[in-house]
């Protein structure tokens, strides 16, 4: 008996088959990168955007032609981290492509090439080096690029919350890392990041390095009218059904983010037994589910964020979105010490990425966690489609 796939992929690669639309994007993706541009992407988190790069780096305009690389730099704090994640990602993706390369990127990395250990069947180095084998960042930076300058093909390099350089203790990153990319004349970079004020400063700002360096793609949610049939026909391919209605009403609870509606509909889908309807009690218990499996995590960062900061992460929980936030009426309505006590607590807050700010609106980064405090800490609150009105 085969296993039945759930069609609604939230972790890993995502196959074309699995894949929602974007056709505008990918074309956009792939125009700009073939066409010897760099390219910035702005989206909210968990909106697509890593699921859009890996779908292009498996288009056949790019991958016979390219080596492709990929890496996230969120958790990074300093330039040490940034240089070993690149050259980690580097060598392992070649490693299996190109013994070659592999082995010619040992040889440009002198820096660091003494730290390599060696696999005894194969005799190939293995990248077994440690944060602290870096010890001249800067330097080892260097050499990475001259590496992808010698490379035998042309080479894509995407870096995941791009923003993040900007807050690494070192001064200069963005003139550093701007220098080596002029230099290099047959690879192409991704910027993407969801930090969407920083990133239009970093690309738009005629005092930045990055200033009017590269094309410009900001990722918006999918278009329900494309969203809401694609659902439908996964269940409907696998033999259950779902309402239109259910499905719009989980894009609209979710404000087309991707992520949250593709999790919900992983959940809800391996409830639904085969012949059977995706009802709304299955969808809300789905949301139930996971909402209470990130209990723990939600609870961890509630204790780490001082009180002040809190009131207001509630107070634009409870809005879900909040506009004027350090007017009277808002200060007011959740009771709220004073504006430059809110200004401050935002700042803090959306430095944490615990929230976004986009056109003046403010919301929870996380739709889960602010679904989690309404549920937990504030009163009144129900997502149930019977009361949605």
């Amino acid at each position: 008996m085969s296993r039945t796939v759930n069609p609604f992929i939230v972790t890993g690669k995502i196959g074309p088959e699995y894949f929602c639309d974007r056709v505008t994007e990918t074309a956009r993706v792939i125009k700009s990168i073939t066409n010897g541009n760099n390219l910035v992407i702005i989206s909210p988190r968990r909106m697509g955007k890593t699921g859009l790069i890996q779908f292009c780096y498996d288009k056949p305009e790019i991958t016979g032609e390219y080596y492709t690389f990929f890496i996230d730099i969120l958790h990074t704090s300093s330039l040490r981290e940034f240089t070993y994640l690149l050259g980690r990602a580097i060598y392992d993706t070649l490693l299996p492509r190109s013994r070659k390369m592999a082995a010619l990127f040992v040889q440009t990395i002198k820096s660091i090439s003494g730290k390599f250990g060696f696999d005894p069947i194969t005799n190939m180095p293995l990248f077994n080096i440690g944060l602290g084998d870096i010890e001249r960042p800067e330097y080892t930076l260097e050499e990475i690029f001259q590496y992808l300058a010698n490379a035998d093909r042309p080479c894509i390099v995407a870096i995941d919350e791009f923003q993040q350089i900007a807050k690494y203790p070192e001064k200069n990153i963005e003139a550093l890392l701007r220098t080596h990319i002029q230099k290099i004349s047959n690879c192409n970079f991704i910027f993407a990041g969801s930090e969407r004020h920083m990133m239009q400063e970093m690309f738009t700002s005629s005092a930045r390095p990055f200033y009017n360096s590269s094309d410009l793609l900001e990722l918006k949610a999918i278009a329900p009218e494309v969203y809401i049939p694609f659902v439908s026909g996964h269940f409907e391919n696998r033999n259950r059904t779902i309402a239109p209605e259910n499905v719009e009403w989980v894009y609209n609870l979710f404000k087309g983010h991707t992520y949250y509606i593709q999790r919900t509909f992983n959940e809800a889908f391996a409830d639904t037994a085969e012949g059977e309807d995706c009802t709304i009690e299955i969808i809300e218990s789905a949301i139930d589910n996971i909402v209470a499996s990130n209990d723990t995590i939600f609870r961890e960062i509630l204790s780490n964020i001082p009180e002040k900061q809190k009131s207001l992460l509630y107070a634009i929980a409870k809005d879900g979105e909040a506009e004027a936030i350090t007017s009277a009426t808002f200060l007011k309505r959740h009771s709220l010490p004073s504006a430059s006590s809110v200004q401050s607590a935002a700042r803090i807050l959306m430095e944490k990425d615990y929230i976004t700010c986009i056109n003046k609106v403010y919301s929870l980064t996380d739709k889960l966690f602010a679904m989690w405090i309404n549920k937990l800490y504030l009163s009144g609150f129900c997502w149930s489609v019977t009361q949605k009105d």
